[in-house]
């Protein structure tokens, strides 16, 4: 089975001088990446020392980083890990992971595109779209039924 990469956080930068980097999360926060102990961040592991909140942004240590030269050229670099080692859902739960890449298709089948991202402007997930001739449009998840291989599109929605 392909088990694709899943970026759980990207490192901002460094914080002080022993080699602690600030994290941009794209998890439910701090706790959620404790339950890993190593990440693949470039073709390289970096093993998870410590992780704490900071006052903007969370700040974790890495084994294989000692020093502030060293966490600085990490600066842009993303977290992954394998898509099997997130925790289960429950039913109607999704990772954003999982729909990037279903086709989208109208309501009588017919193909209307791909889900390209999924954004969260605070009011709720919206699938973004792109169509075959490369436009994109964005849907409220509410106005989709998501299936295991394809998503149907509300046609009030497509455009």
């Amino acid at each position: 089975m392909d088990d694709k990469r899943v970026i759980l956080a990207a490192i901002a930068g460094a914080h002080g001088i022993g080699g602690e980097v600030r994290l941009k999360l794209f998890a439910q926060g701090v706790e959620s990446l404790k339950r890993y102990k190593s990440f693949e961040a470039d073709g390289r592991t970096l093993t998870l020392s410590a992780i704490r909140a900071g006052s903007k942004y969370p700040v974790a240590r890495f084994a294989e980083i000692t020093g502030r030269t060293a966490a600085e050229g990490l600066r842009g670099t993303t977290l992954t890990v394998p898509r099997s080692s997130l925790p289960p859902l429950a039913e109607g739960e999704y990772y954003h992971a999982d729909l990037i890449g279903l086709r989208c298709v109208a309501e009588d089948g017919a193909l209307v595109g791909e889900v390209v991202a999924v954004e969260n402007f605070g009011a709720g997930d919206v699938f973004e779209i792109a169509k075959a001739d490369g436009r994109k449009f964005m849907v409220p998840m509410k106005a989709v039924d998501i299936g295991s291989e394809r998503i149907v599109v509300d046609p009030d929605f497509v455009e």
